[in-house]
């Protein structure tokens, strides 16, 4: 019994040895489940309309604007604002499953292109361009190098002429000049100095970049936030386009109506 544990012990390091390095073999975090704690599993989705008459509860926000959707995992009453989950998708995806206990597998689920549950094939070529395109092509490097490139063209087609002027102005200016003694330490440094201060000032360019891309990103994840509003379809009670055709249902008889009283009074007359 000792040898064959040995041998069982030495086979596992052995496979955990492999798939270190590429090979694909089961191991045992593959077999292991902690105690108490199942996988999450894929779900499907329901989306009902939060109404004045008919208003949800949100996991997230708990009060949900009338007139907004909310989604929950198929078969229960657990709802989140849309807008809200993909928010809360963009901004620190680790606490989006945490909502339902970890009992639902919600990114891979809701999010991936490849699950038969994604949301994105409701959202059409606009919602590819800017979800896949724009926010997850190269973990944000495309949006970057966008922005980045919007940058180089503004610079080029309008401030370059007036910054060059502006700076030859300057330059040889008395203004300048004058503070020789000055900005000279600065321009005759050692290089170690230099190269400091050109790192201080990347570090500065960099980060104000960044920042720059941030508020684009946030933008951009406010419009994605409003195509899912607009295309993802409600499976669970009236739409509110149902209730709108309604509205105006109701409206054109109303208006027919006053159009046959009119004529029957001038019919009257």
């Amino acid at each position: 019994m000792q040898q064959q544990q040995l041998l069982q012990l030495r086979s596992t390091f052995f496979s955990e040895a492999l798939t270190a390095r590429g090979i694909p073999i089961t191991t045992m975090l593959d077999v292991s489940t902690l105690d108490g704690e199942k996988p999450p599993e894929q779900v499907d989705w329901d989306c009902v309309m939060s109404t004045e008459n008919d208003p949800k509860s949100c996991l997230y926000s708990f009060d949900v604007q009338p007139n907004t959707k909310v989604l929950a995992p198929k078969s229960t009453t657990q709802y989140i604002s849309l807008i809200a989950l993909n928010r809360l998708r963009r901004t620190d995806p680790t606490k989006v499953e945490p909502m339902w206990h970890s009992q639902y597998s919600i990114l891979k689920s809701w999010f991936s292109e490849e699950s038969p549950y994604s949301l994105f094939q409701h959202v059409g070529i606009k919602g590819f361009l800017v979800s896949t395109l724009l926010l997850d092509a190269g973990n944000g490097l495309f949006l970057k190098g966008l922005v980045v490139g919007m940058m180089w063209m503004m610079w080029g087609l309008f401030l370059y002429p007036i910054v060059e002027f502006g700076m030859n102005r300057f330059l040889v200016s008395g203004l300048f000049w004058s503070f020789y003694g000055h900005w000279s330490k600065i321009a005759h440094a050692a290089f170690p100095l230099k190269l400091l201060l050109a790192q201080m000032g990347w570090k500065f360019a960099v980060g104000k970049l960044d920042a720059l891309t941030n508020f684009v990103r946030d933008y951009i994840v406010e419009l994605e936030c409003q195509i899912l509003e607009e295309h993802i379809p409600i499976t669970v009670g009236s739409s509110r386009g149902s209730d709108m055709y309604e509205e105006e249902e109701e409206a054109d008889e109303i208006e027919a109506f006053d159009s046959d009283f009119e004529s029957d009074d001038d019919d009257y007359d």
